[in-house]
């Protein structure tokens, strides 16, 4: 299995519909690492890491969860950072 790290901005109607509450769960549930923020334009970030099937699967589902809400994403494949042991919701 190899790890990976992806950083993402989702851009949509993503803040205030509990984005990163829901994000955060199902990041956890693949336990992967990293954090999911709101960023002052108005669209999600997220640093993702773990399993690089794990992290499909979590964004398939966040996507699915947001269906409707998320009109574009843009996503980086990006360095891993070892700071990161757990998945939360920064400020």
């Amino acid at each position: 299995m190899k790890n990976s790290a992806k950083h993402i901005i989702f851009y949509g109607r993503v803040q205030g519909v509990g984005f990163r509450f829901t994000s955060s769960r199902i990041a956890n549930r693949y336990q992967l690492t990293g954090f999911v923020r709101n960023l002052p334009d108005g669209s999600v970030e997220i640093l993702i890491q773990g399993q690089e099937e794990d992290i499909k699967n979590c964004i398939r589902d966040i996507k699915k969860s947001f269906n409707g809400y998320i009109t574009d994403t843009d996503m980086q494949q990006t360095e891993q950072n070892s700071q990161y042991t757990s998945f939360n919701i920064t400020f």
